[in-house]
C-alpha cells in the first residue's frame, strides 16, 4: 500500500482552515450555553432560585431537570447518570441547571444570579473508603485458572503487595463542545465532537423525547478524544440539544479548559492488591489478584473497563494456575470513563511490578524474568480465559530489541555509572506489551459504510469511525484508492453522519482501521463486482477477439483491464459514465462484523479478541536523588503493526502512545481535597508531557514482514498498545532508585513516580 499519503488533515491544520465547532458560525441567533454545575461532593438540592438571572440582558433561558421533555437520563449502558440533578447531587462538577445566553458575559452574569441552597451530606471521595462501606457499583468480576491457593501453597516463593495505579485527566486539545441547531418539526441535528456518534443521537433522542431519525448527528473532527469523548461527549450534546430545542435558536457549548477538568471523569485509578509464587528461576506458578476500581458517582463504562483490566492481568506471561478479580466502587467523584488503554495499563501494572519484585528478590536482571513467563509457541500459549495466543512475535521482539538497545552492554555501563555518582542515579528496563485488540462487547464490533461513485469518477467514502487526529480518515482513504485502483486525489472521506452509517460502534478499542475499513471495502467489493459486469460487455465489444472473464477484470493505477490481455483497458472515468448510461448503481453501503469473538462473562472465559498486538520498549532514565528529578535518556521501541496501512501515521501513533503514557507513569498527579475539590484542575497545576519528557534519543522501529492474517490488508491496529510501552519508563525510574540501596531493598514505589514519590523513595534507601 502506499505509504506516502499525509494525514488528511495535515496541510489544512497548518494552514488554520480545518474548522472545528467552536468554528461554526450558523446564524446570527446561535447563543452560547453554560452548565452551572454543584459545588459540593454530596449534597441535597433544597431551592433552586434563577428568576433574578433570567432578568439579565441576553439571557434567552434558563432550565433544570423539570424543563427536560424525555428521559432525564445519560447514561450509556446503566441509565444511573442524571442529564440534570434533581433532588441530589452526587459529586463536584454535576449539571445542575443550564443557561442559554446571546454572550460569554451574559452567561457569567446569570450564573452569579443563580441561588441553590444546598444540604452537604457525607461524601465518599476514596477507594479505601469504599471499599470500607461495602459500596460496589456492580457485582464483582472473576476470571480462574487451575488451583491458584494449592500452587501458591507449594511455591518455592511468596511476594504478597499492594498497588496504587493513579488516575489520568485525557487533556484533549479541543474541550468538550457541541453545536445544536434545531430544524423544522421535531428535527435537529447536532454537531459533535465524540467518538460514538450514534451514542450521541441515542442520548439526546431519548433526552429529548423524540425518535432517533428525527436527531442528526455529525462529526468532522476531533481536537482529541483519548476515550474522553466515547461517553462524556455526549453529555455536552444533550445540554446543547434542550437549549436548543427550548428556545428554537442554535446552541454551542464549549467548556472552559478548568470546567472540562472539574467535570468530566477521567482513567480510572485502582487499588490493586496481589499474590504471586514463583521458583528459583523466576518462573511463575501461582498468582491472585484483586483489582479495585475507583468508578466515580455512575456506572458509565466502568465494568467493561474492568474487564479488560483483568483480561490483560497476565499482560505477555503464561500463568498456570490464577484467579483475578475485579471490583468497581462507586464514589462521590465525576464518572470515571474510557482512556487508551481501557483498563489494560491499570491491569498490566500489577503484574510487571510483581515480576519486577521477583527481580530484586532473586538478584537477577528482569528482563530475564520476563522472558521466562512469555507465552510460548507450542505449548503454555493460552489465557487465564482460554484464549490461544497466536502468532506470537514476543520472542522476535525481544532478541531484536535486546541487540539493537544494546541492553546488557548499558545495564553494566549503567552499574559503572551508579557505582561513580552519589547523587545522580541511573536506571534501565525492557517491558513487553500483549493487547487484546476487539470491543469485549462482542456486539460492538461491526462497522457499516457508505461509498458513492459519481459519474465523473470520483469517489465519496462514507464510513462509521470518527476523526479525532489519530488519522483514521486518511487510512479509509487510501484503502479505497487500493482497492478500486484509482489516484487518492479522486477520493474523498466525508464527515461521520447517522444519517449516513446508521447503529455505528464507537471508535474506541483499537478497532477504528480493521472493521471501519473491512465496512469500506465491502461496499467497494460490491461496486467492483458491478463495475466488473460493465467492463466484460464493453472489452467485448472493444475487443472481440478476446474473451474476458468477470474474475480477471483488474482495476489499477486509474485504469481497469483484462489481467489475461492486458493491453485490453479503460479508464476507471469512462467506465463509471458507462455504468452510468447503463444504469447501474453507482452506490453502496457494506458491513462488516468481527468474526468468532465471544466471551462468556459469568464463567469468564471465551475469546475476546480477534488478535493480539505486540509490543516491546527498553528505556533509560537517569535521576537526581537530591530533588527527585527524572531525565528520559534514551528509549527503543518495536512495535508491531503487521503490514501498517500508513507507515508514518503508525509512527505517529506510537511515539505520541508512549509519551502519553509517559505523562501518566510520571508527572500527571490527580489530587483532591477532604471535600472533593479537584485540586489540579488547570493547566498550571496538572502536568501533561511537555518536549522536554520525550526521551533525548528516540528510536521508533515498526516489526517487518509480519503480516496479520484475516485483517483488512494484514494491518494491525495501532491506537492503544504503545500507551503501556510507557512501564519501561516507570520500572528504569524504580531501577535507578534501587540503585540507591545498591538493588537489596524494594523501594516504596507508585504510579505515577513524580518528582515527590522520586525524591522520598530515595531517601527512604538511603536512611536505610
Amino acid at each position: 500500500m502506499n505509504n506516502i499519503i499525509h494525514h488528511d488533515s495535515a496541510t489544512k491544520h497548518v494552514t488554520g482552515e480545518s474548522v472545528y465547532i467552536n468554528d461554526m458560525l450558523v446564524n446570527n441567533n446561535m447563543l452560547l450555553g453554560k452548565v452551572v454545575f454543584s459545588k459540593h461532593a454530596h449534597a441535597k438540592i433544597k431551592k433552586i432560585d434563577f428568576s433574578e438571572a433570567l432578568k439579565t440582558k441576553g439571557v434567552h433561558a434558563i432550565l433544570t431537570s423539570v424543563d427536560i421533555p424525555g428521559k432525564n437520563q445519560m447514561g450509556p449502558i446503566v441509565h444511573d447518570e442524571f442529564c440534570l440533578a434533581t433532588d441530589e447531587v452526587t459529586f463536584i462538577g454535576q449539571a445542575v441547571a443550564l443557561i442559554a445566553a446571546e454572550s460569554k458575559e451574559a452567561l457569567l452574569i446569570a450564573e452569579q444570579l443563580i441561588k441553590i441552597d444546598y444540604e452537604p451530606l457525607e461524601a465518599i471521595l476514596d477507594i479505601e473508603t469504599a471499599i470500607a462501606k461495602n459500596n460496589l457499583i456492580a457485582p464483582p468480576r472473576k476470571i480462574e485458572r487451575g488451583d491458584p491457593e494449592t500452587a501458591m501453597n507449594k511455591a518455592p516463593h511468596i511476594i504478597k503487595g499492594e498497588l496504587k495505579t493513579g488516575g489520568q485527566e485525557h487533556w484533549y486539545l479541543e474541550t468538550q463542545t457541541a453545536l445544536a441547531v434545531p430544524r423544522e418539526g421535531k428535527d435537529i441535528i447536532i454537531y459533535a465532537s465524540s467518538q460514538n456518534p450514534s451514542e450521541t443521537q441515542a442520548i439526546v433522542s431519548e433526552v429529548l423525547g423524540v425518535a432517533k431519525n428525527e436527531v442528526e448527528v455529525e462529526v468532522k473532527r476531533m481536537g482529541g478524544g483519548f476515550g474522553g469523548k466515547e461517553t462524556q461527549g455526549n453529555h455536552v450534546a444533550a445540554w446543547a440539544a434542550l437549549l436548543a430545542n427550548f428556545t428554537r435558536c442554535p446552541v454551542k457549548i464549549h467548556l472552559f479548559r478548568d470546567d472540562d477538568q472539574i467535570m468530566t471523569g477521567k482513567r480510572h485509578r485502582y487499588f490493586s492488591k496481589y499474590e504471586i509464587g514463583f521458583d528459583d528461576n523466576g518462573k511463575i506458578l501461582a498468582y491472585k489478584v484483586e483489582l479495585n476500581a475507583d468508578a466515580g458517582s455512575s456506572t458509565d463504562l466502568s465494568m467493561s473497563i474492568l474487564e479488560r483490566a483483568t483480561l490483560h492481568a497476565d499482560n505477555a506471561y503464561f500463568l498456570p494456575n490464577v484467579r483475578i478479580i475485579g471490583k468497581a466502587w462507586k464514589t462521590n467523584l465525576p464518572s470515571n470513563t474510557a482512556y487508551r488503554g481501557f483498563g489494560g495499563p491499570q491491569g498490566i501494572a500489577v503484574i510487571e511490578n510483581a515480576i519486577d519484585r521477583i527481580a530484586i528478590f532473586l538478584k537477577k536482571d528482569p528482563a530475564e524474568i520476563r522472558y521466562t513467563n512469555f507465552y510460548q509457541h507450542e505449548k503454555n500459549n493460552t489465557t487465564p480465559y482460554g484464549e490461544t495466543v497466536e502468532n506470537n512475535r514476543l520472542f522476535l521482539m525481544y532478541d531484536k530489541i535486546i541487540e539493537s538497545s544494546e541492553y546488557f552492554k548499558r545495564r553494566k555501563e549503567i552499574e559503572k555509572f551508579n557505582d561513580e555518582n552519589e547523587f545522580y542515579k541511573k536506571g534501565i528496563a525492557l517491558t513487553p506489551v500483549k493487547f487484546g485488540i476487539s470491543f469485549t462487547t462482542s456486539f460492538l464490533n461491526q462497522a457499516g459504510a457508505l461509498v458513492n461513485i459519481y459519474n465523473d469518477g470520483t469517489v465519496l467514502v462514507n464510513h462509521g469511525g470518527t476523526e479525532m487526529g489519530q488519522g483514521l480518515h486518511t487510512k479509509m482513504l487510501q484503502i479505497a484508492s487500493a482497492e478500486l485502483g484509482i489516484s487518492p486525489d479522486k477520493i474523498k472521506v466525508n464527515a461521520t453522519n447517522t444519517s449516513k452509517v446508521p447503529n455505528t460502534s464507537p471508535t474506541a478499542a483499537s478497532s477504528g482501521s480493521d472493521i471501519n475499513g473491512m465496512a469500506v471495502k465491502n461496499a467497494i467489493d460490491i461496486l467492483k463486482s458491478r463495475i466488473s459486469e460493465v467492463a466484460v460487455a464493453e472489452f467485448e465489444k472493444l475487443y472481440p477477439s478476446d474473451k474476458t472473464l468477470k474474475e480477471n477484470i483488474v482495476f489499477e493505477n486509474d485504469f481497469i483491464f483484462d489481467k489475461q490481455n492486458p493491453s485490453n483497458k479503460i479508464s476507471f472515468e469512462d467506465i463509471v459514465k458507462i455504468a452510468h448510461f447503463k444504469q447501474v448503481s453507482l452506490s453502496s453501503t457494506g458491513f462488516y462484523k468481527t468474526p468468532g469473538i465471544y466471551f462468556d462473562r459469568e464463567k469468564g472465559v471465551g475469546v475476546p479478541f480477534f488478535y493480539f498486538s505486540f509490543g516491546m520498549s527498553v528505556s533509560e532514565v537517569m535521576i537526581d536523588t537530591l530533588t527527585g528529578r527524572h531525565t528520559l535518556l534514551r528509549t527503543d521501541i518495536i512495535q508491531d503493526v503487521g503490514d501498517s496501512l500508513n507507515e508514518d501515521i503508525d509512527r505517529g501513533q506510537i511515539e505520541g502512545g508512549f509519551i502519553q503514557g509517559v505523562g501518566w507513569v510520571t508527572t500527571e498527579e490527580l489530587k483532591w481535597d477532604k471535600k472533593g475539590n479537584l485540586l489540579t484542575h488547570s493547566p498550571d497545576t496538572y502536568k501533561i508531557p511537555t518536549v522536554n519528557d520525550i526521551p533525548k534519543d528516540f528510536r521508533v522501529e515498526l516489526l517487518k514482514n509480519v503480516p496479520n492474517p484475516g485483517t483488512i490488508r494484514k494491518s494491525k491496529a495501532v491506537g492503544e498498545p504503545p500507551f503501556m510501552l510507557a512501564f519501561s519508563v516507570w520500572f528504569a525510574i524504580k531501577d535507578a532508585i534501587s540503585a540507591v540501596g545498591n538493588h537489596k531493598i524494594e523501594p516504596e514505589f507508585s504510579l505515577p513516580a513524580t518528582y515527590e514519590v522520586i525524591l522520598l523513595c530515595s531517601e527512604k534507601l538511603k536512611k536505610k
